[in-house]
């Protein structure tokens, strides 16, 4: 019998001191808290480390978890919180490193050039993000690579809802600009 355990079950065990529950729970959403930083950082390594704060933030404050709101919601306010201290601290823009960029889903076709052109792809997607300031990078992340609701976003940024549609139809129409100056030139 296959037996999915649910995040609560596995938080219950890790604050019981089970490791095996922790790592079960990090590996459930690792590859979710890396794309972020990773389009946030825009480096693997980066991306990582910020992964890895996310992460231990995450397993001291696991206490806190009260089940207001799903785990990954929660997990992801963290996120957040961490990716924008994180981007203050370094005042960095991010980098296209879109070649690292690991989808969740597997590629049906997996041909060297299907590829080369995903690869691309995700380059002019990245390059196209780096320019938008971080609050609307994060919102077009939020709402477009990990489909949470305007009200979760909003809890996890610590904003309004009518504060992240705001930063997201913005940052559409910068990109839109961006796009349409590229698809131009």
């Amino acid at each position: 019998m296959l037996f999915n355990e649910s995040d609560q079950h596995l938080i219950d065990k890790a604050m019981s001191g089970s490791e095996r529950a922790w790592v079960k729970l990090v590996r459930r959403h690792e590859s979710r808290v890396y794309n972020y930083c990773l389009r946030l950082c825009g480096s693997s390594s980066d991306a990582m480390d910020l992964m890895q704060e996310v992460f231990l933030a995450v397993y001291r404050n696991l206490p806190s978890f009260r089940g207001q709101s799903q785990f990954i919601t929660w997990l992801f306010r963290i996120a957040a919180n961490k990716a924008t201290d994180w981007l203050r601290s370094r005042h960095r823009v991010p980098t296209t490193g879109a070649e690292e960029i690991h989808p969740h889903h597997s590629v049906t076709d997996s041909s060297p050039q299907h590829e080369v052109q995903a690869m691309q792809g995700n380059a002019k997607i990245l390059a196209t993000l780096g320019q938008l300031p971080q609050e609307q990078r994060q919102v077009v992340e939020l709402k477009f690579f990990q489909n949470f609701t305007f009200d979760e976003i909003a809890n996890q940024i610590g904003v309004s809802p009518n504060t992240v549609k705001t930063r997201l139809y913005a940052a559409l129409k910068k990109l839109k600009g961006h796009l349409e100056v590229q698809n131009v030139v």
